[in-house]
């Protein structure tokens, strides 16, 4: 992105690819609003810090191509790959992860 002077930028113009699309999904009316924000918060930071509390190893056996994508996806969320498997499993056992 060039730099520009702060004064002059459009505050509602996108200024990256992540920006312009979270733009689109809004115009698309694709949010909706929390309807109790506190409990809310409350229930995601309880998932948050059971999903920490780590205490259990295990091995898995899965194809060379999987964890390639795995690791892919995680080095793209700035996460361990471990993380993003953990936290996978954790939502679909807890009927959050939803298919798009």
């Amino acid at each position: 992105m060039k730099h520009q002077d702060p004064h002059k930028l459009n505050p509602f113009e996108p200024l990256d690819n992540d920006e312009k699309e979270l733009m689109e999904s809004l115009a698309k009316g694709e949010w909706r609003s929390v309807s109790n924000l506190k409990k809310t918060m409350t229930e995601h930071a309880r998932f948050f810090h059971a999903s920490q509390r780590k205490n259990k190893h295990i091995n898995i056996r899965m194809t060379e191509s999987d964890l390639d994508s795995v690791r892919a996806k995680a080095l793209q969320e700035g996460i361990p790959y471990q993380t993003l498997i953990s936290s996978i499993v954790h939502k679909y056992v807890t009927g959050y992860l939803v298919q798009r």
